[in-house]
């Protein structure tokens, strides 16, 4: 057998069992992951991390101006709320100091607060620790704005999901309204640019593809549309056989 083929063969090997049993879909505010993601953990029947709701989370418990917080006190003030993740698929529930996460953290408000934690190195390191080990724990799907680049640069599975502010606007107000709740549209497009001028423009982590994430601009895309894309790239590259795999 030629010794060239046989290296390449052996590299690859490590390369996938180098690999961890994780899905990971980035975007910015209002793409479609959270939606996408518990689906896609339905489909799969694994977990689901909603790493956007440990933002949001602590970025409630924390109140405004945490991002002037000194680093320690971020710290010892998030130490008191630890996370953990129960069940799978549809029943994955996501706790927070012991409590579960609800929709009281769905709110373009609380996304502001999030979006200004996430500037803070302390609170990052904090979560990107705590996802991690969820991670190392087992298969999982996450979605976030870092999972493919920073927390989980070894997934098996990337996916980068975007839309136009305008679609992503829209797409929020119709969330909001099936919630029972109400925002100007034109309101929630301005806070969707201001939080994505945040969230890629941040020192830590900005918002961005990894280089081996498929990108996905789901402007002309419903949900359906989206995720037959993401799950027919994930089958012609082995499906959930891969992930067991890894």
């Amino acid at each position: 057998m030629n010794p060239a083929r046989v290296f390449a063969e052996t590299a690859t090997a490590r390369t996938t069992a180098a690999r961890l049993p994780v899905v990971t879909l980035d975007g910015p505010a209002g793409v479609g992951k959270t939606t996408l993601a518990r689906r896609m953990a339905e489909a799969l029947a694994l977990p689901y991390l909603d790493t956007g709701a440990m933002f949001r989370s602590l970025a409630l418990r924390l109140g405004p101006g945490a991002e002037t917080l000194p680093a320690d006190v971020v710290r010892g003030r998030c130490a008191a709320w630890p996370f953990t993740l129960a069940g799978s698929g549809a029943e994955t529930r996501l706790f927070c100091g012991g409590v579960p996460v609800g929709d009281e953290i769905r709110t373009e408000a609380v996304g502001l607060l999030a979006a200004r934690l996430g500037t803070v190195p302390a609170a990052r390191e904090i979560l990107r620790e705590a996802q991690r080990r969820m991670g190392e724990r087992g298969p999982l799907v996450a979605e976030g704005r870092d999972m493919g680049t920073t927390v989980f640069p070894d997934a098996r599975f990337k996916f980068f999901l975007d839309a136009t502010p305008e679609t992503r606007a829209r797409r929020r107000l119709h969330d909001l309204e099936q919630r029972g709740q109400s925002e100007d549209l034109a309101t929630l497009t301005e806070q969707i640019r201001q939080r994505d001028t945040m969230d890629r423009e941040r020192a830590v982590a900005p918002l961005r593809a990894a280089p081996d994430a498929l990108i996905v601009d789901t402007s002309a895309l419903d949900i359906n549309g989206v995720f037959q894309v993401l799950i027919q790239h994930m089958e012609a590259n082995g499906g959930r056989d891969a992930l067991a795999g890894s």
